[in-house]
């Protein structure tokens, strides 16, 4: 199943290259575009669906008078988008080749947003220029149109959010993402959901690039719903995003799963649009690795004079001995804190050396754990970001704790060696193993029917405050659980080395094929 839904996505991102190659625009003019098209295929997967559901409903009642004709309150009271004729992905793909279907395309997302006025000002609606000739664009248009209809009607929520993720991460590795800037894995941010259990209340995600939190969110109410209920009765949802274009593409995710929010387009660093401190049940985040105050051209990035006082930061602020921010994680793990309300709970990714780090960062932790905040770490391995081989660590905090029989404990965890591998550079997590490393938490809680919690050598450790402080304030997992060495089997290592050698011979073939075409190249230009 992993596999063929790798090479779906590979397909569809294969063709949509080729054609921007075509196009003449730059990769990052060409990717709302591409996800406008996606998101009015997964609309219409869903519209139909509905449609179908609402249909058969009305037929299973008995009723002597003619009932009246559906309306958009019948689909958004399903939670799905209501979609004119005009903008089914059907009435797209039948126009005559002739027509300018860019301007159709244009017209079906206005539609779209005049029946569905959360997505005001949303949509993409600049598709008649892909290309600076009619008949050119056209054809790009009409071949993105054949491209995604390759995508089955009988698709998945949760793998329809997988293309549109996997485009997400392939357009920041073609632009190059930095500064640790990565798009979350579904399968990290399910874990974080399954930890923090946000069956209901206030949501909130200070860094909340295409929305994915959100939407794990709501499928875990969902899934956990002791009755049929939408999903939006449930929960609240409240983002912040500094830049416009990922602004609209979470509010497209949120619209295409059938969920609304306020997302608002700010510096959360500098601004707290809604005035967050002590508001929310629940925080969610995987923001930006590792920021510093000033870039390598010394120009100032986060300036502390602007948050100096600002609640969000109680905790204090991480400044070098030239005053200037040592480095975003302390900010941003302040932010999630201050935001809790005294039952809330957050889970967050952070870089594996914010477990560690020194001098005024030191300060703030060990003021986080003395404080009796932090409730799990846990060590993730590499390969889990679809354009990342880096590894990290997860964060738990937990307000509700106090008073507890985990009052005083922290509990660490070492996942490093579980993990389904995709190829050699992607790794991912089943839901067994999801529900392996969560149930490993339900039960240092104790929640019912979980079991009992025991320490296991190698995969977790409950330490005290007191264990955490003899080791000068670490958070490192290492510190605390032991990590048993495994033995490498003779025959693996030599497979694998055969394995290698096999790769490194092709590779050598292939560069020696270019040295020659190389050579034979320059050859006519000279």
């Amino acid at each position: 199943m992993i596999s063929d839904r790798k090479q779906l996505h590979e397909r569809l991102w294969s063709a949509a290259v080729q054609l921007r190659a075509n196009s003449g625009l730059k990769l990052n003019e060409f990717s709302e575009p591409i996800l406008g098209l996606i998101f009015l295929k997964f609309a219409d997967v869903r519209f139909k669906r509905a449609k179908e559901e609402l249909e058969t409903d009305r037929k299973n009642i008995k009723s002597s008078h003619r009932q009246a004709p559906l309306t958009p309150d019948h689909f958004k009271s399903k939670g799905v988008l209501y979609l004119p004729e005009i903008a089914t992905y059907t009435y797209l793909m039948s126009l005559a080749e002739g027509k300018n279907i860019g301007k159709v395309i244009n017209e079906a997302m206005k539609a779209i947003e005049a029946e569905n006025t959360d997505l005001a000002g949303v949509l993409p609606q600049d598709y008649t220029s892909l290309s600076k000739k009619a008949d050119e664009n056209n054809q790009i248009l009409i071949t993105l149109l054949k491209n995604f209809n390759q995508i089955p009607d009988d698709i998945e929520g949760d793998a329809f959010g997988g293309i549109y993720e996997y485009f997400l991460g392939e357009f920041a590795r073609a632009e190059g993402a930095k500064g640790g800037e990565f798009f979350t894995a579904q399968p990290i941010v399910k874990l974080l959901v399954e930890i923090i259990e946000p069956y209901h209340g206030k949501i909130f995600d200070p860094a909340c690039g295409s929305g994915g939190m959100f939407v794990q969110s709501a499928n875990f109410v969902a899934a956990h719903a002791k009755k049929k209920t939408q999903v939006m009765n449930e929960v609240a949802l409240y983002g912040q995003e500094k830049g416009e274009t990922n602004v609209r593409i979470a509010k497209m995710n949120l619209a295409i799963h059938g969920l609304s929010g306020k997302i608002a387009e700010v510096n959360s660093y500098y601004e707290d649009p809604f005035q967050s401190v002590g508001k929310y049940d629940y925080v969610l985040a995987n923001p930006p690795f590792n920021v510093k105050g000033k870039d390598k051209n010394k120009q100032i990035v986060i300036d502390p004079a602007r948050i100096q006082g600002d609640p969000r930061y109680y905790l204090g602020l991480p400044l070098t001995g030239k005053k200037e921010i040592s480095n975003a994680n302390y900010l941003w793990m302040q932010i999630f804190a201050s935001a809790l309300n005294p039952q809330g709970r957050a889970g967050f990714i952070m870089a594996n050396a914010a477990t560690d780090s020194g001098h005024a960062e030191k300060v703030i932790r060990q003021k986080m754990i003395d404080a009796g905040m932090v409730d799990v770490i846990l060590s993730v391995g590499t390969n889990m970001f679809l354009n990342a081989t880096l590894s990290c660590t997860l964060w738990f905090f937990d307000k509700r704790k106090a008073g507890t029989k985990r009052q005083n404990k922290i509990l660490f965890i070492n996942a490093q060696d579980i993990y389904t591998e995709i190829d050699r550079a992607h790794s991912t997590w089943t839901d067994e193993q999801i529900q392996e490393i969560a149930g490993i938490v339900r039960r240092y809680r104790e929640e019912e029917g979980a079991g009992k919690y025991s320490d296991n050598k190698g995969r977790c450790k409950v330490a005290t405050l007191n264990e955490i402080r003899a080791n000068d304030y670490s958070l490192n997992p290492g510190r605390y659980v032991e990590i048993v060495e495994k033995e490498i089997s003779e025959v693996d290592f030599n497979k694998r080395m055969k394995e290698l050698m096999s790769e490194f011979t092709s590779l050598n073939e292939e560069s020696h094929k270019l040295e020659k075409k190389i050579a034979a190249d320059w050859e006519k230009i000279l």
